[in-house]
C-alpha cells in the first residue's frame, strides 16, 4: 500500500490528521505515519536506537518494548545487518495501529513480528541478544494527564514504569545481551533503582543535553543480566548554543542514512 492510502486509511480510522515523516535517510529510508496532534518521534527515539547500535555486538534479532509508533525498534532494525529481525510489542491501541501502518508502508512486515500486548505480561521462550525500551516518563500524579489517550500512555506510568520494563528486559536477554533505554535524568535513581530490582547490572549511563548551557534531560543505561562496572560517559549535546546540530548528534543521523552537513 502507498504512504498516501495509508495516510487517508489512517485519517479515516483516527480522525484526525496524519503525517509521513522521514524515519531513516538515503534512497532507501524508510518513513513515519504518526499523528499531527498525537504523540510523534523524537530525539529520545533516535538516541536510544544509536546507543542499542553501539553495543549491539552480533546481534541479528532485537526486541522492543513499549515500541509505540515503532520509532526505536525500527530504527534499530535499520542499523543491524540485513536480514535481522524485530519483534515490537506495544499495547495502546492507537500507537499499535501506527507501528502496523509504519510497517506495511515500509515492507516490513516479513521482518517485523507486532505484538499487541502488556509488556508486564510478556513471557517468551525466546531470548535477544538485543532489547530496547523507553519507559514513560512520569508516575502519575505528577502531572496532568493528557485527554489523548496515546499521549497520556506514551508519557505517563498507566501500564507500567521502568522497574516493569527493566523486569521484562530481565526475562528476554540472552546471558550475553544488552537492554538499552532512556529515562529522565532527574529520575536517574529511579532507573538504576529498577534495573537493580531486576537483576540487572549497568555497564554505562549517558546523559543528554538538548542544548549547550542547559542541564541535562535524559539520560541513556545500558545493561546486562550479570553484575557490571558501570562507566559513567562524557555527556552528548545535541545544539550548540548557537543552535545548530552538534557534529556527534550529526555523526547520529548520519547512522541513520542522513547526509547533510
Amino acid at each position: 500500500m502507498s504512504w498516501d492510502a495509508i495516510r487517508t486509511e489512517l485519517e479515516a480510522e483516527l480522525g484526525g490528521p496524519i503525517s509521513i515523516d522521514q524515519l531513516s535517510g538515503g534512497s532507501t529510508g524508510w518513513r513515519i505515519a504518526q499523528r499531527v496532534g498525537g504523540h510523534r518521534h523524537s530525539a529520545d527515539d533516535v538516541l536510544t536506537a544509536d546507543y542499542a547500535l553501539r553495543h549491539a555486538g552480533a546481534a541479528t534479532r532485537a526486541l522492543d518494548l513499549g515500541a509505540g509508533l515503532g520509532g526505536v525498534g525500527l530504527l534499530v532494525l535499520w542499523g543491524l545487518p540485513p536480514g535481522s529481525t524485530l519483534v515490537a510489542v506495544e499495547a495502546q491501541e492507537v500507537s499499535y495501529r501506527l507501528l502496523q501502518a509504519n510497517l506495511d508502508g515500509n515492507g516490513l512486515g516479513e521482518r517485523v513480528a507486532a505484538r499487541h500486548g502488556d509488556l508486564r505480561e510478556l513471557d517468551m521462550p525466546e531470548k535477544f541478544a538485543l532489547v530496547t525500551g523507553s519507559p514513560p516518563y512520569f508516575p502519575l500524579g505528577t502531572g496532568v494527564l493528557p485527554d489523548d489517550a496515546q499521549k497520556a500512555h506514551a508519557r505517563f506510568e498507566l501500564r507500567g514504569d521502568v522497574a516493569d520494563y527493566a523486569r521484562a528486559a530481565a526475562r528476554h536477554l540472552a546471558p550475553d545481551g544488552v537492554f538499552a533505554l532512556c529515562f529522565p535524568t532527574p529520575q536517574r535513581a529511579r532507573a538504576l533503582a529498577g534495573l537493580a530490582a531486576a537483576g540487572l547490572g549497568v555497564l554505562s549511563y549517558r546523559d543528554v543535553i538538548p542544548r549547550e548551557t542547559l542541564r541535562p534531560l535524559f539520560t541513556l543505561f545500558l545493561a546486562q543480566l550479570a553484575p557490571a562496572t558501570t562507566t559513567i560517559e562524557p555527556p552528548l549535546v545535541i545544539r550548540t548554543e548557537n543552535g545548530a546540530l552538534s557534529e556527534e548528534m550529526r555523526a547520529v543521523r548520519r547512522r541513520f542514512g542522513f547526509t547533510e552537513s
